[in-house]
């Protein structure tokens, strides 16, 4: 069923007014029409009601339908306006679709068949031009809110800019506090160990069972805040990039022999035992014997901290491509595959409440990573709850430094079978080598 239409006409003339009714009727289109004499009344019922076209004498007896098209569409009144115009007004035309007029059309040409084809087509023109307005504000508006996103992005972006240097700043100050901090309280930190040491001398007198006990006490916490000390201090300058590393030819299973040997006494009293094997063509490696010693004995103080009965292993075997293999496995509570990810961040430890078992910095696997990542090596983790772990750090056995390219012992260890850059480009190593974790596997 069709729409009923509510049409309004806006003429002064009788007889043009009942043209147009007549005209619509035979043309079978079904209206509700309105009519109004002048500009006034026609600008009143437009107004209040909703109307889906207009007819519009173009003479008014108060003004001319131009005006009255402006004044409409300046108060923001929109509805298809078709003007009606009379002989010599085909001039004006223009001016009526400029100011807002849909269509126009002469009174000498009302027919029932023309009518309704102009009513109908200035509908379409008009939900067409409505459809179009629609579009352009909902793009203006996207465009609006676009401009609005991006000045906040704008914003958000020197807010984290600001927020970056800020945190740059004090991850600064707190590197250099921790440097200044852990120094300066190793000096009085080593004069405790130093005193505890003389007390326990017998050539400076001879100190009761229950003294003597009290100062192997404050010898061994001494010592062990010394321990913490120095691991905050190390952290501190491998953050702010300050260690660097003394490589030199050493003999690597000795290193790690002398590491074993003083960790024996500690396995000992824990009831563990420690034992080390070495599987190694060539013992002797161009790399930084300070540090592997550093990296041993954490991994080794963490084996034995965190076993409770078994063993603790050390092996260094060879690897392809001039590099070697340190392995260091435990059968002690091992490490869920879910905190893979943080065991190597700083301060991070699996059970991190304050009343936790095993205490610490949290510092000393992290310690490891950048050592280990310096001295040109991966490092690998494999462990399972309740089973054990076991930590793998590849080493080459030459260390890529600009530092010692042109020191006389890079060409000895050539002489001994040692990898020399410049032999065998493939093989080279970089210090910033990314550490690798693995999944568990291994069986203990």
């Amino acid at each position: 069923m069709e729409k009923t239409l509510k049409i309004l006409v806006v003429d002064d003339d009788e007889v043009d007014r009942i043209a147009v009714r007549s005209a619509l009727t035979k043309a079978g289109v079904q209206i509700e029409l309105s009519e109004v004499g002048d500009a006034n009344d026609a600008f009143s019922a437009l107004s209040t009601t909703a109307y889906d076209c207009v007819f519009l004498d173009y003479h008014l007896p108060d003004q001319d339908g131009l005006t009255l098209i402006q004044q409409l569409r300046s108060s923001e009144i929109k509805v298809p306006l078709v003007v009606l115009t009379g002989q010599g007004d085909e001039q004006i035309t223009l001016q009526l679709l400029k100011a807002g007029a849909t269509d126009y059309l002469s009174k000498s040409r009302i027919s029932p068949e023309t009518l309704a084809q102009v009513l109908r087509s200035a509908i379409r023109i008009y939900q067409a031009e409505m459809q179009a307005a629609l579009a352009n504000q909902q793009l203006r508006e996207s465009h609006e809110e676009l401009i609005r996103k991006n000045q906040e992005l704008e914003k958000q972006q020197q807010q984290i800019q600001m927020q970056n240097f800020k945190l740059l700043e004090a991850s600064k100050l707190k590197s250099l506090f921790l440097a200044t901090i852990s120094h300066e309280l190793r000096t009085p930190m080593n004069a405790i160990i130093g005193f505890s040491q003389i007390l326990l001398r017998p050539k400076f007198g001879q100190l009761t069972h229950q003294q003597a006990d009290m100062v192997e006490r404050i010898l061994n916490n001494g010592k062990h805040l010394l321990m913490l000390l120095n691991e905050v201090l190390d952290f501190s300058q491998l953050e702010a990039g300050r260690l660097d590393l003394k490589a030199e030819k050493f003999d690597v299973s000795k290193v790690i022999n002398l590491v074993v040997c003083e960790m024996r006494s500690l396995a000992e009293a824990k009831n563990l035992s420690l034992l080390m094997q070495t599987d190694l063509q060539n013992t002797f490696v161009f790399n930084d014997p300070v540090r592997l010693k550093q990296i041993l004995i954490n991994l080794l103080s963490n084996a034995i901290k965190f076993t409770e009965s078994g063993e603790i292993w050390v092996e260094v075997k060879e690897l392809p491509a001039n590099r070697v293999v340190i392995i260091v496995r435990d059968t002690g509570i091992g490490i869920a595959s879910r905190d893979f990810q943080h065991i190597f961040e700083a301060f991070r430890q699996v059970d991190q409440t304050i009343t936790r078992k095993y205490p610490g910095t949290g510092l000393g696997l992290a310690i490891i990573d950048s050592l280990v990542r310096m001295m040109g090596g991966k490092i690998f983790l494999e462990s399972k709850l309740g089973i054990g772990s076991m930590f793998k750090i590849e080493l080459p056995r030459q260390i890529k430094s600009p530092t010692v390219a042109d020191d006389t012992s890079a060409s000895n260890l050539e002489n001994d079978g040692f990898f020399c850059p410049g032999k065998n480009p493939h093989n080279s190593y970089s210090p910033a080598i990314k550490v690798s974790r693995v999944s568990p596997k291994f069986k203990l």
